[in-house]
């Protein structure tokens, strides 16, 4: 194993929220991201429906789904495979497919409450090339997110500051009244990544 490597593994072991993911039964460190998110703003409420775009392995949707409980829906999408959660539905393939989308919105009996995206694309390392595949990728989540959300709806959604975030930025500003950044604790302070939170959907 390369240097490099076993540098990022040790601080993955010893990272205090990969433990407390372990201990605690959730899928990912990634769960403590939304569950800070959450508790901050206050994003879902029981009976809510959620899409939950590129959840594999789940510590998004496993989030999603304690706080909506039994009378909401949860439904996860990605391209790798995802470990079943109870509760939770998912999808194999690509969203940006009409044949998933449709697939998507038939577990729903109406518009979503939310869209929730913890998505980056394939990193090269090279951040000439992975920035606008990050900004392609959001504008993606985005679109679908106009097209399935009901008015008041939101969206919450990583992206990575660097060329064209600020033009994204203005993209979700005239899509929803409320737009915030987020850096929850247990994103690394070394990441470039942040979390938008868009709230209150104009329906157009």
């Amino acid at each position: 194993m390369a240097k490099k490597d076993k540098n990022w593994m040790q601080r993955h072991v010893n990272d205090r929220f990969v433990q407390e993911a372990n201990k605690e039964g959730m899928r990912s460190r990634a769960s403590y991201k939304l569950l800070q998110i959450h508790e901050r703003d206050k994003l879902f409420r029981p009976g809510m429906n959620i899409v939950d775009l590129g959840c594999a392995p789940g510590g998004w949707s496993q989030v999603a789904k304690q706080i909506v409980g039994q009378k909401g829906t949860v439904v996860g999408v990605d391209l790798l495979e995802m470990d079943p959660l109870q509760g939770v539905h998912f999808i194999k393939g690509d969203f940006q497919e009409a044949e998933v989308q449709s697939g998507l919105i038939s577990f729903f009996d109406g518009p979503l409450d939310w869209v929730i995206s913890d998505m980056a694309p394939n990193l090269t390392g090279h951040r000439a090339v992975d920035q606008p595949r990050a900004i392609a990728l959001c504008e993606e989540v985005l679109y679908f997110a106009q097209d399935h959300l009901h008015p008041k709806g939101g969206l919450l959604i990583k992206t990575f500051h660097g060329e064209g975030f600020e033009e994204f930025l203005k993209m979700l500003r005239s899509t929803f009244k409320k737009v915030v950044s987020r850096k929850p604790e247990a994103s690394r302070g070394e990441s470039r990544e942040v979390y938008l939170l868009a709230k209150e959907f104009k329906l157009v």
